[in-house]
């Protein structure tokens, strides 16, 4: 299959981004906050089957020395043909230059390792008080 491969957020259906996230549990976003959140990012990537979103993913940065990857998605139809790992190396390029830590639910904490992620001993996180049970429920804490 050929797949379109996009840095840029013109002409992006963000319901369909937002259903995507939701679909996984990553966010609980309306397809506005979707946009808010990757229009404040330093780094895009979506892949599209034609029109329809099927992967998106995205990384704040400085530019310079640090990045913090989110939103690693890839619809489950579309799972085991390495486009997972086409996000994160697009991504990667995008901040060559930086250390780059990840957000992720526990149950892919290994798929990660395997594309080269380490853990790190002295990660922390401030989480809201309104998500902090569920972050809890879920397996992050």
């Amino acid at each position: 299959m050929t797949y379109t491969y996009r840095k840029d957020r013109t002409n992006i259906d963000w319901a369909q981004v937002t259903v995507l996230l939701n679909g996984f549990g990553l966010t609980d976003f309306t397809p506005a906050q979707t946009e808010t959140a990757f229009s404040n990012s330093a780094v895009n990537v979506f892949i599209l089957d034609g029109d329809k979103i099927i992967g998106c993913g995205r990384a704040l940065s400085d530019g310079i020395s640090q990045a913090a990857i989110y939103n690693i998605a890839v619809d489950g139809a579309y799972h085991h043909q390495g486009l997972g790992k086409k996000l994160i190396a697009l991504i990667l390029e995008e901040t060559a230059d930086c250390n780059v830590v990840l957000y992720t639910h526990p149950d892919t904490v290994s798929w990660y390792e395997e594309q080269g992620f380490r853990r790190m001993k002295t990660g922390l996180a401030l989480y809201h008080p309104d998500k902090i049970t569920a972050i809890a429920r879920m397996g992050f804490i």
